[in-house]
Formats: C-alpha cells, structure tokens, sequence
C-alpha cells in the first residue's frame, strides 16, 4: 500500500467516516501477500521508502506477469529488472501501460503523481557506451526512488580529456555514481576531483583479463581515492538505492 493511501485511510478512520472494521478489511494484506511462487512484500515502501522490485532474470514469464499484476493493483510502484526480450514480449501482452527499455532490461510502471521535493542531484557517469545498460539500470532506479538523476556517458580514462569538460557538472552532484568496466579506473579519478560520495559500480565489460567484472570490481575496491563505496559487478540496481538513499539523507 502506497503510504499515501493508508495515511488517507487512517484520516477517515479518526474522523469516523469509515469503520474500523472497513479500515481492516482495506489492510488485510499488510505487510506481505501470499502467492503459490512469492511472498509480495507490501509494506516494504513504508519500511523503507523503496518499494519491493521484482528481479526477473529468473523468474518464469508467468511468475513476473502474476508478481507484477498485484504490485499495479495495490496501486505501487513498478519496477522489473534484468527482462530478456522474450520475456518482455509476454509480460507487454499481459501488462497495459508499462514501459519497456530494452536498453536496461526494464520495464516499468511509476504512478502518475511522483515526489516532486527537489533534493540534490545525482549524476550518473559511465567510462565507455558499453557500461550504458547498467547505468540506466542505476538511472531508472533513481526515477522510482523520485530522485533527480543526470547521465553523463563515455568519459573513461582513454580520453580523460572528455571528462575535464564535465568536472563542472560533476560538482554540482549530491552523489556520483561512476560506472567501468575494464579495470575500473575512472571511480578513482573522479573520487579524487570531486568533494562528494562516490558509489562505484563495476560492470563486466571488458577483455578475458577483466574476468567478467573482477578486475573492475577488485580496481575500485583498492582506489586510493577516498569516499569511494563499492557495489557488486553489474548492479545498477543497488547502485541506484544506495545514491538514492544518500540524497534523501541530504535533504533532511
């Protein structure tokens, strides 16, 4: 349940306009629902601020659309990771109005009336247009999260000079999170230009030394930059909640 609606809920409890009774029967499936193949987690939004996201890599097509069809009906947030094409196929048939970006392997449902609090901004870099798919995996996070997000891609250390032009940009961020491949060195470049946190996400893009992601992932975790907080090879996802997190704490 969206915390708006059980506020609103709780509201006409006090003012005798429903029953408790109704008031109960509204809350029935908090703080999780019971499926054949998943426990949904209803409360979590409140828990947490984040809503429960379902990672779809692997779950069958059927699972996703049954998941995702409670979420959409208990008026929350959407957001599926990690969907291959065919998948996305058949969840699209079965889903209306939810958005699909092949790019991330999202797709995606936000209500309409978004957190409009203007917190700081979070900027999401990338070394090479390869490490794209992961960092807009990051970047659609930060939108469900209400975040502002800004992307800046292809400024890894083979021609540093395109990130020099962009310093000014990087400045003005709450939370930057730098996503590489390869051996993940521009985490510590900017880790050592910039005064805010660094969430450093490694992805495994890179030639067979580069050990699907180790390499980059092993790069960040020995940066001599300080400020610089590492997150698991290709998770854009955790990547995103962690940036997200942070901002919300600025704001207060």
């Amino acid at each position: 349940m969206d915390p708006r609606q059980l506020e609103k809920l709780l509201t006409k409890v006090s003012k005798k306009e429903i029953k408790v009774k109704q008031a109960l029967e509204s809350l029935k499936e908090l703080p999780y629902s019971e499926m054949e193949y998943a426990n949904i987690d209803n409360h979590r939004l409140l828990r947490t601020g984040m809503p429960e996201v379902v990672y779809g890599e692997s779950k069958t097509a059927e699972q996703i659309i049954g998941i995702s069809k409670h979420i959409i009906e208990s008026n929350l947030p959407l957001l599926i990771t990690r969907v291959d094409e065919k998948k996305a196929e058949l969840v699209l048939a079965s889903l209306e109005n939810v958005i699909h970006d092949p790019i991330s392997k999202t797709i995606r449902k936000f209500p309409s009336k978004k957190n409009s609090r203007k917190r700081g901004l979070v900027t999401v870099v990338t070394a090479g247009t390869s490490d794209i798919p992961v960092a807009e995996e990051a970047a659609i996070t930060l939108d469900l999260m209400g975040e502002r997000c800004e992307r800046v891609y292809d400024v890894g250390v083979a021609g540093i000079h395109r990130l020099f032009d962009k310093l000014e940009a990087l400045r003005k961020s709450r939370v930057v999170i730098v996503v590489a491949g390869m051996e993940g060195a521009l985490a510590s470049i900017i880790g050592g230009l910039v005064s805010c946190p660094i969430i450093a996400l490694p992805t495994s893009v890179g030639y067979g030394a580069n050990l699907g992601g180790l390499s980059a992932l092993l790069g960040m975790l020995t940066s001599c930059a300080p400020g610089v907080s590492v997150v698991n090879i290709d998770n854009g996802f955790g990547a995103g909640v962690s940036a997200g997190l942070i901002n919300r704490r600025g704001a207060k």
